[in-house]
């Protein structure tokens, strides 16, 4: 998974199909009213109310007080019964800098309408509230497009080192990078939990959660994600 190539991870629950779905630019973010019990915790939920485009929208996850913006993949039209994906980092030009420290990584940074992280924080609470898919999606700039699915994906609270956990991988053609990740913990550059002598995170420009430090090291190069 190293190499020019762009990155795509999604994640999502299954949808309830609704019609009539509004309009939504991609760059015009959405913000949903309502009770704190209705707010929109993801993706999924947002569809379920009647949202169908892919677009820009706010969601919930940690509470009313936290509102996030994220971009949505909400699929084809034409197949209402596909996942509906929460873009949890997306990178496409390089545009914005991913060698940061362990507090921008921790609550995210970027624009939900280009690149951006979620935020550590933000994930833990999407990943705690219900049982989510993980997908990643990969293409190069010839237009070659690869993928990998894993059937349950988990990050533990900060004070576990926001801990990837993740099973039932399902192959799209990307192979099983992420294997040799199971279990560890986040690092940055200022923030080493790696189990590598080095710290990964200067080494290679970015953050993950890496076992070593020359695997699949997805922050350092320009990708994109999804959720």
């Amino acid at each position: 998974m190293i190499g020019p190539l762009g990155l795509l991870v999604l994640l999502s629950v299954n949808p309830v199909v609704e019609s009539d779905p509004p309009v939504v630019l991609s760059d015009t973010p959405v913000v949903v009213s309502g009770t704190p019990e209705s707010l929109p915790v993801d993706c999924s939920d947002l569809y379920n109310n009647g949202f169908g485009n892919s677009g820009v929208y706010t969601i919930f996850p940690a509470g009313p007080t936290s509102p996030v913006q994220v971009f949505c993949e909400m699929g084809s039209m034409d197949a209402p019964d596909s996942y509906k994906w929460t873009v949890i980092q997306r990178r496409t030009d390089g545009t914005i800098n991913f060698y940061r420290g362990w507090e921008q990584y921790k609550t995210g940074f970027g624009q939900a309408s280009s690149e951006y992280w979620l935020g550590l924080e933000n994930i833990h609470l999407l990943s705690g509230k219900k049982s989510y898919k993980l997908r990643v999606d990969m293409e190069d700039f010839d237009g070659t497009k690869v993928s990998a699915e894993y059937s349950s994906f988990n990050v533990a609270p900060e004070k576990d080192g926001y801990r990837l956990t993740f099973s039932g991988f399902k192959d799209g053609g990307a192979g099983d990078s992420l294997y040799v990740h199971y279990g560890q913990m986040f690092s940055t550059f200022d923030m080493d939990q790696d189990n590598f002598a080095q710290n990964c995170a200067k080494m290679f420009l970015g953050g993950w959660c890496p076992h070593v430090c020359i695997v699949n090291h997805m922050q350092s190069f320009s990708t994109q994600a999804w959720m």
